[in-house]
């Protein structure tokens, strides 16, 4: 889509802070973090939310959370603990309307979140 934010980064047209990528998924730093480690994992296939998948994103789905489990090991979040969140709609506090999965570590995180 050309003017979604996420599918310019995966075209390449906006450059983030790359941590992870592979075939299907794209993982870089938040620019606005809310904790130590905030990186965001996305589907380069432009997928709009939660309520678009289906069993043919099984595969993508997973990669993003493999990507997310390598991404807490490398940053060293792995054994203390971290949040992973989607976000879906509106009142669900989506904002960039492609799916993409937080990573979020480095400090005690609050529950409930907000």
């Amino acid at each position: 889509m050309s003017d979604c934010l996420f599918c310019k980064i995966v075209s390449g047209e906006i450059i983030p802070d790359v941590v992870y990528e592979s075939d299907n998924v794209l993982a870089f730093r938040d620019i606005n973090p809310q904790a130590p480690v905030h990186i965001l994992i996305i589907p380069k296939q432009h997928i709009v939310s939660l309520n678009e998948l289906d069993t043919g994103h099984s595969i993508v789905i997973g990669e993003m959370y493999s990507a997310a489990q390598a991404i807490a090991d490398e940053y060293g979040i792995k054994s203390s603990g971290y949040r992973t969140v989607i976000n879906c709609g509106d009142d669900g506090g989506q904002t960039v309307f492609h799916l993409h999965l937080h990573l979020l570590g480095g400090r005690a995180l609050g529950w409930p979140p907000g």
